[in-house]
Formats: C-alpha cells, structure tokens, sequence
C-alpha cells in the first residue's frame, strides 16, 4: 500500500491539474481579450465572459486545496516556498484579486446596462486581461523556481534569498511556458463554446498557433533544464518512465494539432488537456521524491496524526464537492461537451 505522504502529494498534484484544467483555461480566456480588437472585438470579449461567468470562482477551489495540503502536509516545504519564492507568490495572489475584481466589475457593468461592453470603463478591461496574463506566468515561475533547487540556495543578503531563487533563465522559461499552455487550453475550449462560425474559425487558428508554441517552448524548457534543473533533467532524459512520458507528451501535442486542423473539436478538447497534464505529470515524477529540489521530499512530512485527519478530510471534502462540481459543469457545460449547441 501506498504510504500516507506519498498518498496526500498525489493528492496535491492532483489539485494542481485539476486547477491547470478549469482555472488555468479561465486565465488564458483573460489572456486571449488581449487581442479581441476590431470588428470581433467586442463579440470575442462576449464570448469569453459567457465562457468563464458561470464557473471562473468555483475553480479556485483546485488552488486552496493545494494550499491547504501543501501547508497543513507539508510544512518544511511550505516554509521554503512562502519564504523563498515571496516575491512571485505575492505578485500571483494580487493577479488573482485582481483578475476577479476586473471581471465582476466587468460583467455587472455589462448585464447593467443596455449599451453591453461600453458601459465598463476601459481601464477594467486592461486589468482583467494584464492580470490574466501575469498570474498563470508567476505560478510557472514558482514551479520552475521549486523544481530547479534555486529555493534551497545562500540567504546570506536579501537578494540571494528573495531574488535569485526565481530569477533566472529555467524559471522565468517555465513560466512563459505556463502562459502559453493555459492560452493555448482556452483557445481549444473557446471553439466549441461560440455557435459563430467565424468565431469558431478564429480560435481555431489560435489554438493551432498557440499549441505550436507550446511545444517550442517546452522543448526550450527541456533544453534549459540540463543546467537549469538538473535533477529534473536526469528524471526525465535518464529514465525509461522519463522518456515515455516526453514521447507521449509530445504524441498528445501532435494529435491535438492534427485534431484541431481536422475541426474534430471535442477531440481536440481532450487531447489537449491531455498533453496538459502530462506536462504537469512528467514535471511531478521527474522530481519524485523532491517537493523542493534538493533538499525537501514528501517524507518531510507532519505527523501521520495529522496526515489521517487531513485525508479523511479530503475525502469527506471530496463526497460534498465533487458532486457539485459535477451539477455546476452539467448545468451550465453540458451543451458543449454534448456538443449539441451546433
């Protein structure tokens, strides 16, 4: 049986892919209102709100929990990221605030007022979308940060222990790469949320752009890796399960451009939150059984008291949420993934 530290990470990881699904979809929609300029603008900007209205606050939930195992499971862990990595952590909850400010102004403004996207001022509209676009790139950037062993280097002056841990050419890559995924996850899910053709065929585009882009820039990350994070290096290039994860990453990518070109659009939906999370996978089993790269693993644990009291609570949790989720997705999604809306 597995043991309760390794259990709860999972259960971790598990939290960050469901987040990097739902969530991370939801930034990149923000991100894509950066380009909703033109004769489409405002119609773009309409789909997007339509998209993520239902459901942009219920996604967050994937993130408190991963906070909540994170610094109630692990708290050696918890101390190093919070301390280390406080500067892009603060930056990324005040995007957060932010994004969700922007958009409830936004859309009260909207559903107000009968002249639609000119009743929000445009300052509401810039702040939903910047901070659309540096959230997902912090959290990528503390990933990269945790997974290249920066976090656990000299704090003898404050730049060594608030500045160097993040900045540097691996975090900073992952985090552009974090960006260009959770664009490229909403511009597959936006295809088959408008009934415009034309709007159908823009995303479309997008998707097919952005998804090559993804895989550029995982493929630089990869590279950067060698010296950048070299524990994640040897996971990934010096072990069997490393290498069949990078090739079926790269088959999930290349299938998820093959199905978008074909217009098979609910497949190409799959496939991408696929190639997704195994991106997201590959990152966690290369670094097993590190949760701060080199010094913190998941057996840096609290007391299997606390553990037994916080994977009950999960599934409790669990029982009461799941089920919800699943009503909310079904009530205001399940047109789309039914793909009857035409």
């Amino acid at each position: 049986m597995p043991s309760y530290e390794l259990i709860v990470a999972a259960a971790l990881v598990g939290a960050l892919t469901f987040y990097l699904l739902f969530g991370g979809a939801d930034f990149g929609a923000g991100i894509w209102t950066l380009f909703a300029m033109g004769r489409q603008g405002q119609p773009q900007r309409a789909l997007i709100d339509q998209a993520i209205g239902p459901i942009w606050e219920a996604n967050h939930v994937w993130l408190i929990i991963a906070v909540v195992i994170l610094f109630t499971a692990f708290p050696p862990a918890f101390s190093v990221i919070s301390i280390r990595l406080h500067i892009p952590l603060t930056v990324m909850l005040i995007g957060i605030v932010l994004r969700g400010t922007a958009f409830a102004i936004r859309t009260h403004d909207i559903a107000s007022r009968p002249d639609g996207f000119t009743g929000a001022p445009p300052i509401w509209h810039r702040i939903f979308a910047w901070s659309s676009l540096i959230t997902p790139t912090m959290l990528g950037i503390v990933l990269g940060a945790i997974a290249s062993g920066r976090a656990s280097g000299p704090t003898d002056t404050i730049r060594q222990t608030f500045v160097e841990p993040w900045l540097g050419r691996f975090p900073i890559a992952v985090g552009v790469l974090a960006t260009a995924l959770v664009a490229y996850l909403a511009a597959v899910y936006l295809i088959m949320e408008s009934s415009d053709p034309e709007l159908r065929r823009l995303f479309r585009r997008r998707a097919v752009m952005s998804g090559i882009f993804v895989i550029v820039l995982a493929a630089i990350a990869l590279f950067l890796t060698h010296d950048g994070a070299p524990e994640i290096y040897r996971g990934l290039v010096g072990t069997a399960l490393g290498r069949a994860t990078m090739v079926a990453t790269a088959l999930m990518h290349l299938a998820a451009l093959w199905a978008l070109m074909t217009a098979r659009d609910l497949l190409a939906r799959f496939l991408a939150g696929g190639g997704a999370v195994a991106i997201l996978w590959g990152w966690a089993l290369s670094q097993y059984p590190y949760l701060v790269e080199p010094s913190v693993t998941i057996y840096d644990a609290a007391p299997h008291s606390t553990l037994d009291i916080l994977l009950a609570s999960l599934v409790l949790g669990s029982i009461l949420l799941l089920p919800f989720l699943y009503y909310l997705y079904n009530l205001f999604k399940g047109d789309v993934l039914s793909h009857r809306h035409g």
